[in-house]
Order: C-alpha cells, then sequence, then structure tokens
C-alpha cells in the first residue's frame, strides 16, 4: 500500500463528510480544521482531523519518523511505505477544480489581442475571420499528435498552478473529422493525466466559413451527424452550445441540447456572455449542469437559476481579457444560486489557466469574499463537473488530490497576493509531484 500522512497542518481547508454543493450564506464556510492531519491510502482520503486525535497507529509512525535519523527515516518509509510531511505553518487544501477549459487549440491569437488594443471587438475579430474562425484553420491543420503534445503541455501548466481536475471542450474543429480529433486529444488526456477530465463536445461554437448564410444547414449536421458519432465513440460527457447573438439561437440551441441529451451527454450552455441571450433559460430548460459566462444577466435569469439545479459559473479571466462588465456575482449568493469559478482558458478570450488569478478577480472585481470564491473554485467547481464524489473536499474516500501552500498568513492571501507563488507541493492520488 502507498501511505501519505501529513501532520502539523496549520489550516486544513474543506474537511468534511457533509460537503456538497454550497449556495447563500454556506459560501461563507470553508470548513477549517485547525493543527490537523490528512492520512491517504493508496491515492484516496482514509482519515484527518486534529492533531490531538491522530490514532494511536498513526501517532506511532509519527513518532517513529520524527526519532529517526535521515537513513533511518529512508529505511522506516520504505518498510511502511510511508511518506510524512510535515506541514507547520502550511494551509493544506483541495486542489482547484477547473470546470470550463478550451484546453485543446493549436497556434495562439496575440495579433487578435492586438486588434483589441486599437479598438475591434469580439464581434467585429469575429466577423472579419479572426476569433474561433482563425483557430478553426489552424487546428485543422495540425497533427493529432501535435495537438496532444501541446495541450498536454498546457495540462501540466494548469497541474502545476494548483488544478487537480479540469473539464476540456471541442468546439476549434466545426466538422465532423476536427471536432473527433479534438476529442481524441481529450480522451487521450483523461487517459494519460494524474487528474480527472471530463470532456464536453462544443461543435456550436461558431458557424464555419463553408456554412456562411446557412447556419440551419450546420445545424442541421451538428444533430444528425456529429452528435450521433460523438456518442458511439463515447468521446463526450457533455454537450455545450454558445448561446449568443450572432452565434446560436434560442431555438437552436434548444435544438442541439434535446439532441445531444437523447444521446446521453448532459448540457452545459455558453451563456449570456454578450448580452441577455435567452441562454440561461434553455439551459434550466434541460437541467444543464451549469450554465457559464453570465455577464448580462436580469431578474428572469435569476429567478429561473433560483428555482433549479442549475450552477451559475462564471469565467472572470474572460471578462477581465476581453474587458467587459463582470457578472453580478453577490446577486447569486444573495440569492442562494450556487456559484462555481472557471478559467475558460482559451486562445482568443483568456490565455491564462490559473486559478489564483480567477479568485482574486472575483474578489476585486465581483466583490466575492476569499472564502466564497475559495468554495466557487473547489467543491463547487467539482460539482459543475459531476465529480463532487471524486474531487473538491477533504472527505474519506474522495481522491487524494492536495495543495500543500507555502508558509503563508490565511486563506486571503491567496487572491490579495495574486502573482506571487503560494503553492509549496502538489499532491495528486497521494503523491507528490514536481511542480516545473
Amino acid at each position: 500500500m502507498d501511505k501519505l500522512l501529513i501532520i502539523n497542518i496549520k489550516e486544513l481547508l474543506q474537511a468534511g463528510e457533509e460537503i456538497v454543493l454550497k449556495r447563500g450564506v454556506e459560501m461563507d464556510d470553508v470548513n477549517c480544521i485547525e493543527n490537523a492531519y490528512v492520512y491517504a491510502v493508496d491515492g484516496r482520503i482514509a482519515d484527518y482531523g486534529e492533531m490531538k486525535n491522530l490514532p494511536a497507529e498513526l501517532n506511532m509512525l509519527v513518532k517513529a519518523w520524527n526519532s529517526a535519523d535521515p537513513h533511518e527515516k529512508e529505511t522506516c518509509s520504505q518498510a511502511d511505505a510511508i511518506e510524512v510531511i510535515d506541514a507547520q505553518g502550511r494551509i493544506v487544501m483541495p486542489s482547484f477544480c477547473d470546470s470550463h477549459t478550451h484546453l485543446i487549440y493549436a497556434g495562439s491569437r496575440e495579433r487578435e489581442f492586438v486588434d483589441k488594443i486599437k479598438g475591434l471587438s469580439y464581434q467585429q475579430i469575429a466577423a472579419n475571420g479572426g476569433g474561433i474562425l482563425n483557430s478553426a484553420l489552424l487546428l485543422e491543420n495540425m497533427s493529432e499528435d501535435d495537438l496532444y503534445s501541446s495541450a498536454l503541455g498546457r495540462a501540466y501548466e494548469i497541474i502545476a498552478s494548483g488544478t487537480g481536475a479540469v473539464e476540456i471542450k471541442s468546439g476549434y474543429g466545426l466538422s465532423l473529422d476536427t471536432e473527433l480529433k479534438m476529442l481524441r486529444v481529450a480522451k487521450r488526456l483523461q487517459q494519460n493525466l494524474p487528474i480527472p477530465v471530463k470532456t464536453t463536445f462544443l461543435g456550436a461554437h461558431a458557424v464555419p466559413a463553408r456554412y456562411a448564410g446557412n447556419k440551419e444547414g450546420y445545424v442541421d449536421e451538428i444533430i444528425n451527424t456529429m452528435i450521433p458519432v460523438v456518442a458511439s465513440h463515447e468521446l463526450a460527457d457533455y454537450i455545450d452550445v454558445f448561446c449568443e447573438d450572432g452565434f446560436f439561437s434560442v431555438e437552436d440551441t434548444d435544438r442541439i441540447l434535446n439532441a445531444g441529451m437523447k444521446h446521453g451527454m448532459r448540457a452545459k450552455v455558453h451563456a449570456n456572455q454578450m448580452g441577455v441571450s435567452g441562454g440561461v433559460q434553455v439551459g434550466v430548460k434541460y437541467d444543464a449542469i451549469s450554465v457559464d459566462h453570465l455577464e448580462s444577466v436580469g431578474e428572469e435569469e435569476i429567478m429561473a437559476l433560483k428555482n433549479s439545479g442549475t450552477i451559475a459559473t462564471m469565467l472572470p479571466g474572460a471578462t477581465f481579457f476581453l474587458n467587459m462588465d463582470y457578472s453580478p456575482a453577490r446577486k447569486f449568493v444573495e440569492n442562494d444560486i450556487p456559484l462555481a469559478l472557471a478559467t475558460n482558458y482559451n486562445p482568443g478570450s483568456c490565455p491564462s489557466g490559473s486559478m489564483q488569478f480567477q479568485m482574486a478577480l472575483a474578489c476585486i472585481a465581483m466583490k466575492l469574499t476569499p472564502q466564497q470564491a475559495f468554495n466557487a473554485c473547489t467543491i463547487n467547481g467539482a460539482c459543475a463537473m459531476g465529480l463532487e464524489d471524486e474531487v473538491g473536499s477533504i472527505t474519506v474516500g474522495k481522491r487524494a488530490n492536495f495543495i500543500i501552500t507555502k508558509k503563508i498568513p490565511s486563506l486571503d492571501f491567496i487572491p490579495y497576493a495574486f502573482t506571487t507563488p503560494f503553492i509549496e507541493k502538489i499532491i495528486l492520488d497521494g503523491k507528490q509531484i514536481e511542480i516545473q
């Protein structure tokens, strides 16, 4: 058996047996245990609690480990197959759960970044052949192995920044062959990465050039050709649509979600980024696991979400990069709507996979407290991927995916010092990994 025991933890966050999707006042509670330990066996959490309640058999191991000289410690560790980490002065927390990324793409789009600086809007850049269509062209000309290699690099980048579970979308293919190529890469990542990966089919990300003036034809292709093939190869957990003016309408979204769900893919929706699109309501209609973006919402959207089981996922990194108005996050908390934060890591509107930065933006621009932002980045992010039984909290039976911080004053320090590296060790499945 592989065993890991972390002792003398200053604060163990999100620790408990009944930690589920949080909303309202629950968002203020980070379930902190001071002067704590956590114990993992074969990659799963086996026990945790206050140091004063450390079980006798674990206490004996700690005493033996503490009294041994360096050579004996190594021998002891090998004999007992146990690693002991003394986390005195440090916080231990569950890894971040990033429930919305476009991690698989070809090339970068810094020229469009300059276009934005010069005053062009997201819609104008798209109309000029940039945006998603530019990424689709680049991806079509990239081999599957090269695409995998580039995505793998980004995956380890986010792992090193504390992410311990991720959702990855297609959507830069916009044809059957290239969408399948993206989803096959996502599946390879799912099989080879040391973190859980969820996959989402987002063929309805934009209308490709070959269907210019015939969006209905492309919607039909998604429904009649793409969805059945994606489902037959079991490549996607979720179905998603960019429901936005100039992209896909409520009616398009309704048809696509309905078809995807008939093939076993639960709904997600890109909703209300550029304006009030109706995407929230159609997402709720199909019991979407989440509706994402939400920069533009009114009372109708609030009431629709309040009476649903759908999670409101906000992507403040994209809001920042596009210089838009932020989603009214506090209104969601005040109305007991569960809220998650994710990066939207992509080449066009958020070329960053830092969940620390999302926390900072949520606090600075959206006026969430660090505790609320932390919950949105951990347990609620896990729920927005259907991974709440695997990750997102320190709970017996879940995967031992942790962050051990440096000696920082408090949780508040993480979003406060938003460019300061705060991670000392990354633990995935009970094993320490190298931070590159």
